[in-house]
């Protein structure tokens, strides 16, 4: 993809997540100018020098950064993930008081060099932290969201794509609700091209799918960042890119449907927590799509994850 014009991003933190969505947002294009900024400042020297060395082979966006709060200035999208990272066997919610009290620092200082971004939160618990950054900082919802369930529904068309014997941009499916243990998949408007998901005749004999199945399927989505933090030691190649696509959608003004949180007014009965819905993605940031419909049983789901999130935000004020 091409790069646009002029657009500067500005990723915030340089560990293994903040150099993974810098890195694929220079091999991408997803921006004109990219800048890493983090306190550690031998430690994002080295990242932005590292990501420098390869600028011959990355197009035409550049890298700049370092542990100075102004590389930030003039940014159209500043992409958080700051943060302490979740260790193996510890959930994205138990690290919230720690995360909380980061973003509550830091977003000021953002806000003064870069007012008119759009803040994408990447950092865990996402959710929890959106509404936390939309309070510190009285952006309108759409301008302060965060990845939410974006890399999590990547993760679910992979899986079906397999199984079903098309390619993933076939897949019309997502997950929906929290970022973590309670989130699930709207399974009641799953399709592959047009066919809904249980009615899907795999090609190559396989049989139907069954509810069953769809329920391991949606389990192993879930767990999949822990089966990838035991294995390694955090996640950090799928969310760089999916964050790089979401900036994309932003920059590009693409009107892009993604699962995004942001902080929801009156949408299915929830207000003033971020959950992860169908949302338009643009310049102007992200908008939930209002007339997203669930099951009964489903909408229980989603009342269920609001309520989980609540909780969190409540013990943190």
């Amino acid at each position: 993809m091409s790069v646009i014009e002029n657009s500067k991003l500005t990723v915030v933190g340089a560990g293994a997540v903040g150099s993974s969505v810098a890195y694929a947002a220079l091999i991408r294009g997803s921006a004109r100018h990219v800048a890493l900024y983090d306190i550690a400042a031998e430690k994002v020297e080295a990242e932005v020098l590292d990501l420098a060395h390869g600028a011959q082979f990355t197009g035409s966006s550049d890298i700049s950064g370092g542990a100075d709060i102004s590389v930030a200035a003039g940014s159209h999208v500043v992409v958080i993930t700051a943060g302490a990272k979740q260790n193996p066997g510890q959930t994205r919610t138990e690290l919230a008081g720690v995360n909380a009290g980061i973003l509550r620092r830091m977003l000021p200082q953002l806000l003064e060099v870069a007012p008119n971004a759009v803040y994408v939160i990447v950092t865990n618990p996402c959710d929890v932290l959106t509404v936390i950054g939309q309070e510190v900082t009285g952006l309108p919802p759409e301008r302060i969201f965060a990845s939410g369930t974006v890399l999590d529904t990547s993760r679910l068309r992979w899986k079906l794509a397999q199984r079903a014997g098309v390619s993933t941009s076939s897949v019309h499916a997502y997950i929906v609700g929290e970022h973590g243990d309670t989130e699930f998949p709207h399974w009641s408007r799953a399709t592959i091209g047009t066919v809904p998901i249980l009615d899907w005749q795999p090609p190559d004999g396989q049989p139907t799918f069954t509810t069953e199945e769809l329920d391991a399927i949606a389990v192993d989505v879930r767990d999949a960042a822990y089966k990838v933090i035991q294995g390694k030691g955090a996640t950090n190649y799928a969310i760089g890119l999916s964050s790089a696509r979401i900036v994309e959608a932003i920059l590009g003004d693409q009107h892009v449907v993604m699962p995004v949180s942001t902080v929801l007014s009156d949408f299915q009965g929830v207000d003033g927590v971020a959950l992860s819905v169908p949302s338009v993605v643009s310049s102007a940031g992200a908008r939930p799509i209002l007339e997203t419909s669930f099951s009964a049983d489903e909408l229980a789901l989603f009342h269920r994850s609001a309520e989980a999130l609540r909780t969190v935000a409540t013990s943190l004020r």
